[in-house]
């Protein structure tokens, strides 16, 4: 490429189209204008550094993998990862299907996706639905979920949870004994969900990748 706006635009624009999200969803997380996305998409203006990192974060890439020139490695190696054939919600706490070793499958995902994740053999794929989290992951969206140590947790980590056997999505943040499940939502019916540590509260992952599947 012949310059870094060059190489950041076509990272950049590359793994949106990747992720199926379209220009205002990535500019509602960073809290910039759209147009401020379609000049580095159109290779018109460079990010700040800060907001750079805030884009591999979301990603959940390197921060090499948008400012650097991948053209000469293999972008498109992909390995396998269980895949659970079921849906979590993103909207309201919802019972999940149990699923069994026999019905649980294998989806191939592109290490370009998964990023510094690709490695890693904890992570499982499954499927959401529901709008609670659609500023960041829209409504049929693949996520990768990786299993955590709770003590590795932040505020502000998006994980999978459960109450009993009810399942979702949401951002987590922990306040002395109180555990905070926050959604992400255009939608203002949605709200914070709020339990106690001594709560059977089952925190299955954090999420690291998710990518939309359109019909």
């Amino acid at each position: 490429m012949s310059n870094q706006r060059e190489v950041f635009s076509k990272n950049l624009k590359s793994l949106i189209e990747s992720r199926g999200i379209d220009q205002r969803i990535l500019a509602d997380y960073l809290g910039i204008s759209e147009m401020s996305v379609s000049n580095w998409v159109n290779g018109l203006k460079y990010p700040r550094m800060g907001n750079i990192q805030k884009m591999a974060d979301y990603f959940g890439v390197l921060k090499s993998d948008i400012i650097e020139d991948k053209n000469k490695e293999p972008l498109f190696t992909s390995r396998a990862y269980k895949y659970y054939p079921t849906a979590i919600s993103a909207g309201l706490p919802i019972d999940v299907h149990a699923v069994t070793d026999e019905e649980v499958e294998t989806i191939q995902i592109p290490d370009v996706l998964m990023g510094k994740h690709a490695s890693s053999k904890e992570v499982f794929i499954t499927k959401i639905y529901g709008d609670s989290m659609n500023k960041i992951m829209p409504d049929g969206s693949l996520i990768a979920v990786k299993p955590i140590n709770l003590l590795d947790l932040k505020n502000g980590d998006v994980v999978v949870f459960s109450n009993d056997h009810e399942y979702s999505v949401k951002r987590y943040f922990k306040q002395g004994d109180r555990l905070i499940f926050r959604p992400e939502s255009d939608n203002k019916e949605f709200y914070d969900q709020i339990y106690s540590v001594n709560d059977n509260i089952t925190i299955h992952g954090k999420v690291v990748m998710h990518n939309v599947i359109h019909d």
